[in-house]
């Protein structure tokens, strides 16, 4: 056996011991308006459900964006959606913003569990 292919088999029987595949990996998707929310429930998240999320970047310094930059952002956070077994919805008070209607036709478009944040708080209790 080649010594690449024996690496990934221990590799993988190690994130299996970690328990590391017993995570579903979500990407957190929602409004900027909400970006404090999205941070709070992705801790949450991962602490208390055992979630691993992938989260969108935030522009703290309220920097102008190019059209480019935008662009950019949006086709990493595409990627995040691919790499995801789901996405997370933010969408306080029942708002769900353009933008993230495209990310949830994406997600149900290639296959991936859409969770909403206000039916997953009433059922969970968060």
């Amino acid at each position: 056996m080649n010594l690449l292919i024996s690496c990934r088999i221990f590799f993988i029987n190690y994130c299996v011991t970690l328990g590391v595949y017993d995570l579903k990996t979500v990407t957190i998707c929602g409004s900027m308006r909400f970006e404090d929310e999205m941070k709070s429930i992705a801790f949450l998240l991962e602490t208390k459900y055992k979630m691993c999320v992938l989260q969108c970047v935030y522009n703290v310094d309220k920097k102008d964006l190019s059209a480019s930059e935008i662009e950019t952002l949006n086709k990493s956070h595409f990627r995040k959606i691919d790499m995801a077994d789901a996405v997370y919805i933010v969408n306080i008070n029942g708002y769900i913003g353009e933008q993230v209607k495209k990310e949830i036709a994406y997600a149900r478009k290639i296959g991936k569990e859409v969770i909403f944040h206000t039916d997953f708080r009433s059922k969970e209790g968060l």
